[in-house]
């Protein structure tokens, strides 16, 4: 028996950021094992725990909560993208291309499905328009 979470379409595709994540920290210097590395990896597995968390929420409002705390532990994750990127710690961009790509997706189904169950809390980004 699945229960509620592992069901969600948003919990599974952030098992599969977080296997990004985990990919891009091993690769990382070891004087970043404590830190960048260590701050990235919590930050995507904390996604996967609010998801995980909201679900079984008493209210809509409560899952919105949850479902905004991975969105923002997300972005996290993101923002030591450009790091590593602007630092040149990995060989390859690639990993970080794919978790980037990943991130996007994600988000954009987390902040729809926060939409869903609590269209008052919903906030969004303002993107640049070039």
């Amino acid at each position: 028996m699945l229960l509620k979470f592992e069901k969600l379409e948003v919990w599974q595709l952030s098992l599969g950021c977080i296997d990004d994540i985990y990919e891009i920290g091993n690769e990382l210097p070891r004087s970043e094992e404590y830190n960048l590395e260590s701050q990235m990896t919590r930050a995507a597995t904390s996604v996967a725990l609010n998801i995980a968390e909201g679900s079984t929420s008493q209210t809509d409002a409560e899952q919105a909560r949850f479902l905004g705390m991975a969105i923002r532990s997300l972005l996290e994750t993101v923002a030591c993208h450009h790091l590593i990127n602007r630092r040149g710690y990995l060989q390859a961009t690639n990993p970080l291309r794919q978790a980037y790509r990943c991130a996007e997706i994600l988000a954009a189904k987390l902040h729809s499905m926060r939409k869903a169950i609590a269209p008052e809390q919903a906030v969004y980004e303002i993107e640049d328009e070039q």
